[in-house]
């Protein structure tokens, strides 16, 4: 085994428990069977997912097998690592609907073809009652409590369901299942990786090693990346969400961001760091380069320049970009007016633009001044258009924030359709 393998392999970790173990395992001189488990609560993977499907992909290039495995059945109960209170259940067509968009989404990072991809559903929904009760048997009550966040939970007198406690070992039975000879995980998932290692000595298999990971934080720079805090980056944005995203992370994120979601040499990260340490490279040329690395990445090469030319069209030359996707709507959005004219709704038009998921969301940027049509600011709910529609507003450019753009190409219609 090289020595520089196992120093890639153990890059950006945490914790290698036990120590030395990875080195052990690689030692043996066989393909190691290296286990990462998603479960699908919510339906995009960001770049937080990504740090540890890179770690992943390292282990599939040197030659191991890659073993993602989404948690169709964990994800019933949802994982309350770090939960204040009990996470509220997914229904059945909400999983497999968030499943299905995970396969896409990492094959953006890992080679798909040559992994294995589980539903944890597979041997969870198989297990019986006496087996049920056998894997509770693996651990106890104490150390349920040992976990931070329940610890928390029952000293507040907050409750905590019994099927929580089940999590930790359903997640630690995959490991059995798929015979782990690795699992990663961020810190966040310190507890459940460890019960892996529990279950898998219960059911007389040699426990796994455990890789954890840094949690990246969102673009507020204070808590995970989450999209339910909305400071998240998706996986699959458009690659001017992408650029401008990370240009508003705070300065002192720029470095962890580049070790974490990047592909460059550690070596020439810490490059980066001395010069934003010692002035000789300024913050927003670090970000620019972290930004367009990551949109190359996601999107091919050169996607990261070409984002960087259009972000500074909007921001530093207040123009408006020259490849701005054109749309036609429904003619029914325009409703009648006095004869000659029509009157169109602004956020049902913005909604049919694809610039928002919602009217109402329309309105709250209306309202904020984040609407502008051909540079302009409109503020107005309602547009009195002459003649046919689209009328004045055909070739208009409408803008939603700084980076959201589309052109109103023309109307279309429907066999027995009106604009009314």
């Amino acid at each position: 085994m090289a020595a520089d393998v196992l120093t890639t392999l153990a890059s950006s970790s945490v914790d290698l428990v036990p120590k030395g173990g990875l080195e052990e395992r690689l030692a043996a001189g066989r393909p190691l069977r290296v286990k990462l488990g998603v479960d699908p609560s919510r339906p995009d993977l960001t770049l937080g997912h990504a740090v540890v499907l890179r770690k992943l992909r390292q282990f599939q290039d040197a030659g191991h097998v890659a073993v993602l495995i989404i948690g169709d059945f964990t994800a019933r109960i949802g994982d309350p690592s770090g939960r204040s209170e009990t996470r509220p259940m997914l229904t059945e067509e909400e999983i497999q609907a968030n499943a299905a968009t995970y396969f896409a989404q990492a094959g953006t990072i890992l080679d798909v073809d040559a992994a294995e991809i589980h539903g944890n559903a597979e041997w969870l929904a198989e297990l019986d009652t006496a087996e049920v009760i056998r894997l509770a048997a693996t651990a106890t009550l104490a150390q349920m409590l040992e976990r931070e966040d329940f610890r928390e939970r029952y000293q507040g007198e907050r409750p905590i369901s019994v099927v929580e406690l089940l999590y930790p070992l359903l997640q630690g039975y995959d490991s059995v299942a798929i015979r782990a000879d690795v699992e990663l995980g961020g810190t966040d998932q310190t507890f459940n990786l460890l019960m892996g290692r529990e279950v898998q000595r219960a059911y007389g298999q040699e426990p796994q090693v455990v890789l954890t990971l840094p949690l990246l934080e969102g673009t507020d720079g204070v808590r995970k990346m989450s999209k339910s805090l909305d400071n998240y980056i998706g996986l699959t944005e458009l690659p001017d969400e992408m650029f401008g995203k990370l240009m508003r992370i705070p300065d002192g994120l720029i470095a962890k961001f580049l070790r974490l979601s990047t592909p460059l040499d550690p070596a020439e990260v810490d490059d980066v760091e001395r010069g934003l340490t010692d002035g000789s490279l300024g913050p927003s040329d670090a970000k620019r380069r972290l930004a367009r690395e990551v949109v190359d990445l996601y999107h091919g090469p050169g996607a990261g320049t070409a984002a960087e030319e259009r972000f500074d069209l909007v921001h530093r030359q207040h123009g408006l970009p020259d490849d701005v996707l054109g749309v036609t709507v429904p003619a029914a959005l325009f409703g009648p007016g006095d004869g000659a004219t029509s009157v169109v709704y602004v956020p049902a038009l913005l909604e049919a633009l694809g610039l928002v998921e919602s009217r109402s969301e329309a309105r709250r940027l209306q309202s904020q001044g984040g609407v502008r049509m051909d540079g302009e600011p409109v503020a107005a709910e309602d547009i009195r258009v002459e003649g046919p529609p689209p009328g004045q507003l055909a070739g208009s450019i409408w803008q939603v924030g700084r980076r959201k753009f589309a052109r109103l190409d023309g109307v279309e219609t429907t066999e027995g359709s009106s604009p009314g």
